[in-house]
């Protein structure tokens, strides 16, 4: 199985004026391309910290950090922004949609960004949105949604690009029991067709969705576990 994602000795050190915050410390994780792993812990745990540094969103501070082979240890801003648009997709707790665009023009945004063509950028993200069950809503403002809507649009915006890595952080987070649990079944259906999830949350009852448990705390990988089939959907309420 092809490693997606290795993680040597990781640490990251924050300076807040003359005092340093340690918020990894020796991290190894190895993600094996199609995993679906859940990444928990409590707030402050250091997860945040990880997908930030898996998603190329963050830098390291010690270590060696590989995605899909290649050392990004080394990369510049303009570098790190190009794995992130052809390798990972985002899905956020608040959806990090665009107000005053519609739903159809917000999918269609990463494609841009990738110098796709106007015409290949708006088929792709029709395509995604039909995947969500959203063509109905095409011209739609995201403020015009609920938030399960509007949540499925961002897990359309995550796809378009054809990723082979989906970071959900918290992505039931803001949602009803009903609709996070429809979130968690897409997720599963994405690892199904080949996607690799990576699931950051603080609720083991979300993580037991993954078919991996990690569990990060004070900035350390505490216990990682595997399981042979997705756990019962199951979202606790905050």
């Amino acid at each position: 199985m092809n490693k997606v994602i290795i993680m040597k000795s990781v640490s990251k050190v924050y300076a807040t004026g003359k005092n340093t915050y340690r918020a990894l410390n020796g991290v190894n994780l190895e993600i094996d391309t199609g995993e679906f792993v859940a990444i928990v812990g409590p707030s402050g745990a250091g997860k945040s910290t990880i997908m930030n540094i898996i998603g190329c969103l963050d830098t390291l501070s010690e270590g060696e950090y590989y995605l899909d082979g290649t050392s990004i240890g080394n990369m510049n801003d303009n570098q790190l922004a190009d794995i992130r648009n052809r390798k990972i997709g985002f899905i956020f707790q608040n959806y990090n949609l665009i107000n005053k665009l519609n739903i159809l023009e917000n999918v269609e945004l990463p494609l841009i960004y990738m110098g796709v063509s106007p015409k290949e950028a708006r088929e792709r993200a029709i395509e995604a949105l039909k995947k969500l069950g959203l063509e109905g809503h095409l011209k739609h403002k995201p403020t015009e949604l609920s938030g399960g809507q509007m949540q499925r649009v961002a897990i359309a915006r995550a796809i378009v690009t054809k990723p082979e890595i989906i970071l959900a952080d918290e992505p039931t987070g803001a949602l009803d029991t009903k609709t996070g649990e429809e979130v968690l079944n897409i997720l599963k259906q994405l690892n199904k067709e080949g996607n690799t999830i990576i699931l950051i949350t603080h609720d083991m009852n979300i993580a037991k969705n993954a078919k991996r448990i990690v569990t990060v705390r004070d900035g350390e990988i505490v216990s990682d576990s595997k399981f042979e089939k997705y756990e019962e959907v199951g979202v606790c309420e905050a």
